[in-house]
């Protein structure tokens, strides 16, 4: 194959694909729900690699008939650009989508905001980064659920804890969207508290981790557990205040605290936060054992600081800048209404360029 990508990793490719059709074809496999959920994944995963190797395929041939032809037809030749361009541009996307990828890319996610320095304010800032990626998950058909959430005197997050799952089999999920959004995010506005009409500046934190549809690598035992059921509050539905439906799970050797009151009952609840603390405790444990990954994920939040920030959101200045890339854009109207993809983007660009220099 011309250009720049690795043959030997696209007949893998090819190979992977044509055994995952074959079982796809099996009547038994479709009798473990569970299995045929996971290669029907992976058969959905590895779909635009598919369709483009095979548009590049037939811009090859394409191109190599016309030179045949220019050789005995000088006419032929002003073609040429054109069909080495489309070449050209094939190979580079196709060398694109065979880069190293992050295993949990097709997983849905749960993501915590929590409010930092700043009060009232930052709990305000909270609000508005969690109703950011709702309308985001709503702008790609997403599915959103506010686990948990404690409100401030003011109709702030104090801490909102959602899960937002894609539909369907993708092969770019929820995380491979949103997994970048971990870290300190940085507010520079007018508080609704100031009366002098002085700008200042707080911090809202993000903790985001992948939620995969099964969590199987991790064993929870039971004698772990302190679980707590207490009375449910704030939105969620008539009949949240009557009944202590509530749940809180601490996990005793982690210290890890989950909490959920979004379901009717207290039993759902208390699956519900069995979910998220598999999934927590997953997400750790690959920290732990994955050094790569740990590293990777140290611009999540550590401590809800100002100083220590991903992202600022200035509200004079209509302006967004992510300080990991550079970027900047004077739209942040307009992503706090959702409008997130150029910033998504620029994101995972970086992030692929990483991967392959790695390499």
């Amino acid at each position: 194959m011309a250009g720049t990508t690795q043959p030997s990793a696209i007949d893998d490719i090819l190979a992977e694909h044509a055994g995952l059709e074959l079982q796809l074809s099996d009547p038994a496999l479709h009798n473990d729900p569970a299995a045929a959920r996971r290669v029907g994944k992976r058969f959905a995963e590895l779909a635009p690699i598919m369709a483009t190797y095979t548009k590049l395929q037939s811009a090859q041939e394409d191109l190599e008939a016309a030179r045949e032809l220019a050789a005995d037809d000088a006419s032929f030749a002003a073609e040429l650009p054109d069909l080495e361009a489309v070449v050209a541009e094939l190979d580079v996307a196709l060398t694109d989508l065979l880069a190293p990828r992050d295993p949990h890319d097709g997983d849905d996610v749960v993501l915590e905001v929590k409010s930092g320095e700043g009060g009232e304010e930052s709990a305000l800032f909270a609000s508005d980064l969690a109703r950011m990626y709702v309308r985001y998950a709503e702008r790609h058909g997403w599915r959103v659920e506010v686990l948990d959430a404690t409100i401030s005197d003011l109709g702030g997050y104090k801490d909102a804890t959602i899960s937002i799952k894609s539909k369907g089999d993708v092969r770019d999920g929820v995380w491979a969207r949103l997994k970048f959004e971990g870290g300190v995010h940085r507010v520079q506005r007018v508080p609704v508290t100031e009366s002098q009409g002085r700008v200042h500046t707080s911090a809202a934190g993000v903790l985001i981790y992948p939620e995969p549809e099964e969590v199987e690598e991790v064993q929870i035992d039971e004698t772990d557990l302190r679980i707590d059921v207490y009375r449910s509050s704030g939105k969620g539905g008539q009949g949240v205040n009557t009944t202590d439906s509530a749940v809180r799970i601490t996990h005793l050797p982690t210290g890890i605290v989950v909490t959920c009151q979004n379901e009717r009952s207290q039993l759902q609840n208390k699956a519900r936060a069995m979910q998220v603390l598999a999934a927590r405790l997953q997400a750790a444990a690959e920290e732990a054992a994955d050094a790569e990954a740990s590293a990777g994920r140290q611009s999540q939040v550590r401590t809800v600081d100002r100083s220590e920030r991903i992202r600022t959101y200035n509200f004079p200045e209509n302006r967004i800048t992510d300080h990991r890339i550079g970027f900047k854009a004077h739209n942040l109207d307009a992503v706090l209404d959702g409008d997130m993809d150029a910033l998504l983007d620029a994101l995972g660009k970086s992030d692929r360029e990483a991967r392959l220099a790695a390499e």
